[in-house]
């Protein structure tokens, strides 16, 4: 897409604000961790768009996204669009990294650690 602003596009804008003010509980937590440069001083967005997709957590400085999984990623549709949507994303040369929603309320620290291991530097 050269020459195309790719992120956080305009029609996308109200969406974007309305997840951002309905946050899963699972990204409520994450976020409480993330926000504020708390971990290793890189920032995260949230609700961050890349293309057509809104993904939850993005860290530009990384090139990183972050998403959470809850039942809806499970089912066949589920499935086929997150695929279709990390293809696209990787595509433009960004990480993304998958937990399930259980993973933050069950280890926290193990997400966060993860997180941190697949930073650049």
């Amino acid at each position: 897409m050269p020459n195309q602003k790719i992120f956080n596009r305009k029609p996308l804008k109200e969406f974007r604000k309305e997840l951002r003010n309905n946050l899963t509980p699972a990204e409520a937590v994450l976020w409480t961790a993330l926000q504020k440069k708390q971990l290793e001083g890189r920032k995260f967005r949230r609700q961050h768009s890349i293309g057509k997709y809104v993904v939850d957590f993005y860290c530009p400085a990384e090139k990183l996204v972050v998403e959470l999984d809850g039942a809806e990623h499970y089912t066949p549709e589920g499935s086929d669009y997150d695929e279709k949507r990390d293809a696209f994303i990787i595509g433009l040369n960004i990480k993304v990294l998958r937990y399930e929603n259980r993973d933050i309320y069950n280890n926290l620290e193990a997400v966060l650690e993860d997180i941190k291991n697949n930073f650049n530097t």
